[in-house]
Formats: structure tokens, C-alpha cells, sequence
């Protein structure tokens, strides 16, 4: 099997089983992620962070966006554009939009833009990982192309422990994180 191959196995397996997840047992685990990713220092220190709406079945940080905005945490959401590039967008009140993939978005001229080296903290969802901190994302290699451009920031991937491998399907151009939070736990790379 290919890599290419592997990712797709990994993609779908990992989707149907974060899928498979009832509403109690998925509001439960979006709970203790939250609340194990408020334990982290790197959370705690961030004044700049870039975080994401949650599409369909992803691990879901409402919770933790909304204790670090009470903190006067500036919070920036991706907006994806042209060649696979992806950008830091801190919404205004009524600057939101339903993107191109039906995930909800910052309009970018209603928002205020970050630059990637003006991040402290990105989180970041996928597909599947492991505990080496590898991830396998959607498949677009948007956050593969901009986490090296956040030089100040830690890195920490999101997702169901479900959604765990025992390696991850990568490539040389595929981003290890520094850390990686699901609801039963804390996988540290560094």
C-alpha cells in the first residue's frame, strides 16, 4: 500500500469513527478535551491563538474559544484560499460566512488578519493521528503549507482518542506537532 493509499484508509477510517461517536458520549469527550487542553501551559500563556469552527463530526472547541475570549484571548479561525494557502482571520461581530467546504468562516475584509509569526498557539484538527504526534488531515495540505510560517507558536493537534493510529500515514512535506489533546489525555512530542 502507498502512502497515498494508507492516508485515504486513515481518512475514512478515522471520519467513521468520530461518526460513530453518540451525542452524549461526543459532548462528554468535547468537555474533557476542552478541559485538558485548559491545563496546558501553552493555552495558558497564549494571547494569540488560531483555532477552528468545528465541521460535522470534528472534536468541537466552543467550550475553551469561549473561556479564552473571556480572558481577552485574541482568537483567529482559518480561512482557506487560492493555492491550498491558508489564513489567520480574527472575525468582527457579523463577520462570518459559510466557506467554500460548508464550514463555518471568517469573511476575511470583516476580520482582522494575523500574520502566522504573530501566533502563540495553533490548534489544529485532522482525520487521524498518532502518539508520535503525526496527523493526517483532509487531504489539501492547507495547515501542512502554513505551520511552518508560525515560528513563536506551539502546535497541538485536536481529536477523539477513536481517532488514534499506531502511525500515522505521512510524507516528508507532513507537519509533526508538538503536542496532541483528546478527552482522555495528553500526547507530547517535545
Amino acid at each position: 500500500m502507498t502512502v497515498s493509499e494508507a492516508k485515504q484508509t486513515q481518512r475514512k477510517a478515522g471520519r467513521a469513527a468520530r461518526k460513530a461517536l453518540g451525542p452524549e458520549e461526543r459532548k462528554a469527550a468535547n468537555a474533557a478535551l476542552c478541559a485538558f487542553l485548559w491545563q496546558l501551559a501553552a493555552v495558558q500563556n497564549a494571547q494569540t491563538i488560531l483555532l477552528y469552527a468545528a465541521f460535522g463530526s470534528e472534536a468541537d472547541l466552543s467550550a475553551l474559544a469561549e473561556k479564552a475570549q473571556a480572558q481577552g484571548k485574541t482568537l483567529a479561525y482559518p480561512v482557506c484560499g487560492e493555492a491550498y494557502s491558508l489564513t489567520a482571520a480574527v472575525p468582527g461581530p457579523d463577520g462570518w460566512e459559510m466557506g467554500q467546504y460548508g464550514i463555518r468562516t471568517p469573511i476575511l475584509r470583516r476580520s482582522e488578519i494575523l500574520l502566522p509569526e504573530a501566533l502563540d498557539l495553533v490548534l489544529v484538527p485532522c482525520t487521524a493521528f498518532d502518539a508520535d504526534c503525526f496527523r493526517v488531515g483532509m487531504g489539501k495540505g492547507y495547515y501542512d503549507r502554513y505551520l511552518p510560517r508560525c515560528k513563536n507558536a506551539v502546535k497541538i493537534g485536536i481529536a477523539f482518542e477513536a481517532q488514534r493510529v499506531e502511525h500515522a500515514a505521512v510524507d516528508e512535506h507532513d507537519q509533526r506537532l508538538d503536542a496532541y489533546v483528546t478527552e482522555r489525555g495528553i500526547y507530547k512530542w517535545k
